[in-house]
């Protein structure tokens, strides 16, 4: 009995360690398999023209980001989508849904928390709040990744595209509000993430955005 009890103990130790260590490793993915394959599926038959082995999918209800390489989870990133939800028209404000493809790549030298405007290094450093609070400033930092919607009457063309609503994957100011909806439609990541993120992935890989 008393051997019995010492291995549960044991055991819940390992399990609690482990599952303790993931919540902090946030570069860790996290999607479970049975998730992981679903979404495969579903984008297999909605694009089966399309080739996903390497790609970008983010949760807006799940506020996560997950990048695939070689078929394979690599990373997950917590973001902040939208404060006013998933959408596509000029002027809403909301993060679009749908196909989308890695448009362009700035800021590879800025240093970490850097302003950027117009995708230009302003030589300005922002401070990072670090609370749950809105700073009531939209400041992009760090680096900036465009995307160009592939869907036509989607999130591409007329008043719904993507590209000339400027929706960006991109470093905040406010990264305490990472993880909830905040944003003006952008993507916005902490600025450490957007680092390692914009070095992990290369122009034309695909965007899926799904309001999950």
């Amino acid at each position: 009995m008393r051997i019995k009890l010492i291995t549960i103990l044991l055991l819940s130790f390992v399990s609690y360690t482990s599952w303790s260590q993931l919540l902090k490793d946030k570069s860790k993915p996290i999607l479970n398999r049975g998730t992981e394959e679903f979404l495969k599926d579903y984008l297999s038959i909605k694009y089966p023209s399309k080739n996903f082995t390497d790609f970008i999918y983010v949760g807006v209800k799940r506020q996560e980001l997950y990048l695939f390489r070689g078929g394979k989870l690599l990373k997950v990133y917590r973001v902040s989508t939208s404060k006013h939800g998933a959408g596509s028209v000029e002027g809403s404000e909301m993060t679009p849904v749908g196909l989308h493809k890695v448009h362009g790549k700035y800021g590879e030298n800025v240093p970490e928390n850097g302003i950027l405007r117009h995708k230009k290094f302003t030589g300005e450093i922002a401070t990072i709040e670090p609370r749950a609070i809105p700073i009531d400033q939209d400041i992009i930092t760090t680096r900036i990744i465009t995307i160009e919607g592939l869907e036509r009457g989607v999130n591409k063309g007329g008043k719904l595209d993507s590209y000339d609503r400027r929706i960006y994957i991109h470093g905040t100011a406010e990264e305490g509000l990472i993880g909830k909806p905040a944003s003006h439609g952008c993507v916005r990541l902490k600025n450490k993430d957007v680092m390692d993120l914009f070095d992990l992935l290369s122009k034309e890989m695909y965007v899926v955005i799904l309001n999950n």
